[in-house]
């Protein structure tokens, strides 16, 4: 299922166009200061805690039979982590965060995709 929604996504423009273009990474040869690493910690920070807690207070909601749990924290907690990328992207520099980003979707769909070559 999850190879079959990769496939799909890679259909659309925007990660054709990832897979086939070629990154710079020499933006990223540069010293990081320490604000571009809290920026960046902040970035990993976003992701790994927008979805997760989000599906958490699901999980929450329906173990105390607690429905507004999951309706009010859900959206609240996704904002949170969202101000938490938007921080952090402003603090590690657009281009960075840009550039990583990038970086990670090409690696993930060429890992899930299992080919070289992307798709045309």
């Amino acid at each position: 299922m999850i190879i079959k929604l990769a496939a799909r996504l890679a259909e659309t423009k925007l990660v054709r166009a990832v897979l086939t273009e070629e990154i710079d990474t020499g933006a990223l040869r540069v010293k990081p200061t320490p604000r571009m690493i809290v920026g960046l910690i902040l970035v990993g920070l976003s992701y790994a805690l927008g979805w997760p807690a989000v599906a958490a207070f699901g999980f929450l909601a329906i173990y105390l039979r607690e429905p507004l749990i999951a309706v009010i924290g859900g959206p609240v907690i996704y904002i949170i982590s969202h101000l938490i990328f938007l921080t952090g992207a402003w603090l590690a520099g657009a281009e960075h965060v840009r550039i990583l980003a990038k970086s990670g979707t090409k690696i993930l769909f060429k890992k899930l995709l299992r080919q070289d070559k992307p798709p045309v």
